[in-house]
């Protein structure tokens, strides 16, 4: 009787691999455990801040909170100013976040009031 394919050729049971080594095999179980499940704080490198708008450190809380109160009066001014401009839910939307920025300015405006005056 005539076989229209081939037999397929005879492999041999020896794997590249082979011998395998325990040791080797469970050390490398252990680092993929440990990647995937304990990974290591300092492997994350710690985040670094940009530097392109930096506050001195030496600033003291007085300081930065009149700073602060400044900014926030201009950004209240902006924002009542371009909600003139605009109409229907746009204006609307604009003097909620003119408040909300009025409020932020209250809030830090209390705070320096809280704040010991420097010599």
């Amino acid at each position: 009787m005539f076989k229209a394919t081939p037999n397929p050729p005879h492999s041999d049971d020896v794997s590249p691999y082979d011998p395998l080594d325990p040791k080797k095999l469970n050390e490398a179980a252990d680092r993929a455990l440990d990647h995937y499940l304990n990974p290591l704080k300092s492997a994350i490198p710690p985040r670094k801040p940009s530097t392109i708008y930096l506050i001195a450190p030496d600033i003291d809380t007085e300081t930065l909170l009149v700073n602060a109160c400044e900014s926030l009066a201009s950004a209240s001014v902006m924002a009542s100013d371009f909600a003139g401009f605009l109409e229907g839910p746009q204006r609307n939307t604009m003097l909620a976040l003119q408040q909300i920025i009025m409020l932020g300015e209250l809030a830090v405006n209390r705070a320096l009031d809280n704040v010991v005056p420097q010599a």
